[in-house]
């Protein structure tokens, strides 16, 4: 499965690229975040490992992301893998004039795990897709306000 959500940000893209590395403040604008633990590297450096946890009522969500590589500094590429699942995030910023970013969301879903996973994916898509938009919109909050 793969999808892609946009968003238009009324800051520069380099503003907007550097709030959303940010590690300190993805509470402010991922819902359910607990925290982010860094295993091997440096953040948001390239081969990067860390531990992801996120609430959502009594369910804790724990994902392993890897910082993939990149040929631009306009674009982030990451492998998250939970127990139920992995997938690819592309991320990138575009420029569309000196004070305005679109931000593209690109997940790929490679594997589903369990019946439960691969039955929601097939189901009920438009689940994923609209966590991530939602994610982007907060973020897109966050960001207009700092």
């Amino acid at each position: 499965m793969k999808f892609t959500c946009s968003t238009e940000i009324n800051l520069p893209a380099d503003k907007v690229i550097e709030l959303y590395q940010k590690q300190d403040d993805l509470k402010l604008w991922h819902s359910g975040f607990v925290s982010k633990e860094v295993l091997a590297g440096l953040p948001n450096h390239t081969g990067t490992k860390s531990k992801i946890i996120y609430q959502n009522n009594n369910n804790v969500i724990e994902l392993i992301e890897t910082i993939l590589p990149s040929n631009s500094k306009n674009v982030i590429i990451a492998l998250y893998e939970h127990k139920h699942m992995i997938n690819t995030m592309t991320i990138s910023f575009s420029a569309m004039t000196n004070n305005k970013t679109r931000l593209d969301i690109e997940i790929h879903y490679t594997k589903f795990i369990g019946f439960m996973p691969r039955l929601m994916a097939f189901v009920m898509p438009e689940v994923f897709k609209k966590q991530t938009q939602k994610m982007i919109d907060n973020f897109k909050i966050y960001a207009e306000k700092s």
